[in-house]
């Protein structure tokens, strides 16, 4: 039982890690949504600008990717051009898309050992078995006592130490051992869904944020991509936060248990 707490407790902590990890990853995506309005709309401001001074025969400088570093750093100048805040913008975006990109990948770390913790953290046959056979030798036992006493064959001495063990291991017939294997099952379900979402958000994500779909003309693509991603990191949150929950409940009713452990343990000393 103290095995059996402690990993459950070992699980809530990684499906709490996953949980923050997507949701982290939702909110760089969310953010990164906002650059890349921002930045489209200054896209389209400048093709403007540069469509007006064609038409008037002014030649309008256009910036190369080794300018970017260089605007980079004259951002924070007051005297920003839209050339400059696309660059920024850029930059910024980029930044967002590997963060969600990194703590997804994180997610699906954790949610997938979290599945493998609750696969393997339950109470088993074995163990059910011996607390199924305690609970039967106390009823036996409870049985000769009333005998005994209805024909005094045994001691007051006798007769209060049974006495003894059948309260203190009594309270094994109030405990559900189902319950612990329920949340087991509920968290490893949960945990391997959040890992399987996460993967696939982190590919999704990564996919966005190359170089070859920012540059790619067919701009419903890239905002495709990153709506996936940004929908995949809070399916991934949501799943890692239900794990927890499951393995949360899960901790309260090994206790229990563990308790009845307890107080049969010590009244058998």
């Amino acid at each position: 039982m103290s095995n059996l707490k402690k990993m459950a407790g070992i699980n809530t902590a990684l499906t709490g890690v996953g949980t923050a990890t997507g949701a982290v990853a939702l909110g760089a995506g969310v953010l990164k949504k906002m650059e890349d309005k921002a930045i489209e709309n200054w896209e389209r401001q400048l093709e403007k600008i540069i469509e007006d001074q064609k038409n008037t025969g002014v030649v309008y400088r256009t910036i190369t990717p080794d300018d970017e570093k260089k605007l980079f750093e004259e951002y924070a100048r007051s005297d920003v051009s839209l050339e400059n805040r696309i660059a920024q913008g850029t930059q910024i975006s980029k930044t967002l898309g590997n963060i969600r990109t990194g703590t997804l990948a994180g997610t699906a770390i954790t949610d997938t050992a979290g599945a493998i913790v609750a696969a393997k953290n339950r109470v088993g046959d074995e163990l059910t078995s011996r607390i199924d056979a305690c609970i039967g030798a106390i009823d036996a036992l409870q049985q000769e006592r009333l005998r005994a006493r209805a024909e005094s064959t045994a001691t007051e001495t006798e007769l209060a130490a049974a006495d003894k063990v059948i309260n203190g291991c009594d309270e094994w017939k109030n405990v559900d051992l189902s319950k612990i294997d329920k949340r087991a099952t509920g968290a490893a379900i949960s945990s391997g869904t959040g890992a399987a979402l996460a993967v696939v958000g982190t590919a999704t994500s990564a996919a966005a944020n190359s170089d070859s779909v920012r540059d790619d003309s067919n701009e419903n693509k890239e905002k495709s991509l990153n709506t996936a991603s940004n929908v995949l990191a809070g399916g991934a949150s949501a799943a890692s936060l239900v794990a927890t929950v499951f393995n949360a409940t899960q901790i309260k009713a090994i206790k229990k248990a563990a308790a009845a452990a307890d107080k049969c343990e010590e009244a058998l000393k």
